[in-house]
């Protein structure tokens, strides 16, 4: 009886953190975006489980592109290069369409409530922080780095979410629209969708999404570096302007 008993109140305990992870998220999510619908948390929440959506139809030919890298070609397989090419050319007009006022002022966050995936803004281009080439080749790369869960899997996931976002009672606009559209796409086996367009306009989102430890170990690195260069750099200058004043 004692280990029954015990065994369920580490049950319910799982429970309740996994509620309280999910409405921690949730208040992160509308203390930085107020303009967000479910949508948008929704969005975030797929890409923290299943990754960048833009690569699912070109899963197939990359990992058969990884393969014949692993089998140590001395030619980069035609598969990754068509799917580099595809996604450079995205990229390239985000870069060419956007200056840096129209980015929020973050280079990265983590996605959704696990954080298993990071999106990493262009800013970080723009400010010459990492180069295009490198952010491009995290993104595909980040695409091959696990098995992809299905979309069963995702589905059973996000039932347990939303059973909690009900249960806050948010208000959110297009609140019951938005929750009979997603069910309906994963009905039919899809799960990737777009930002509200409330948020697209109050926000701009430009990011790539990157797995974790793909940014941990080569991107944030660079991102520290530049922070920690900004802040000497400022710090020098406050220095210099104590000294004209004391002349």
């Amino acid at each position: 009886m004692k280990n029954t008993a015990l065994v369920t109140i580490c049950l319910l305990c799982s429970i309740v953190l996994q509620a309280q992870d999910i409405e921690g998220f949730v208040h992160r999510q509308l203390q930085t975006y107020p303009q967000s619908r479910l949508l948008d948390l929704y969005k975030s929440c797929f890409q923290d489980f299943m990754g960048a959506e833009h690569l699912v139809s070109d899963r197939q030919r990359l990992k058969a592109a990884s393969k014949r890298e692993e089998s140590k070609t001395r030619f980069e397989s035609p598969e990754r290069e068509q799917a580099r090419t595809k996604f450079k050319t995205y990229l390239d007009e985000e870069l060419s369409t956007t200056t840096l006022d129209d980015l929020l002022p973050w280079n990265y966050e983590p996605c959704g409530i696990e954080g298993n995936y990071v999106r990493v803004s262009i800013r970080t281009i723009k400010e010459n922080v990492i180069s295009e080439e490198m952010l491009l080749d995290a993104f595909v790369r980040s695409a091959n780095t696990s098995k992809r869960p299905s979309v069963e899997e995702w589905s059973k996931q996000w039932h347990v979410i939303i059973g909690t976002i009900d249960q806050m009672q948010l208000g959110l606009p297009h609140y019951e629209q938005d929750k009979a559209f997603i069910d309906s796409i994963l009905s039919v086996g899809k799960y990737a969708i777009s930002h509200s367009p409330e948020y697209r306009e109050a926000y701009r989102p430009h990011y790539r999404i990157v797995e974790r430890s793909i940014f941990e170990h080569e991107l944030k690195p660079l991102i520290e570096r530049k922070f920690l260069q900004n802040k000497n750099s400022d710090m020098d200058d406050k220095s210099q302007i104590k000294q004209l004043y004391k002349q």
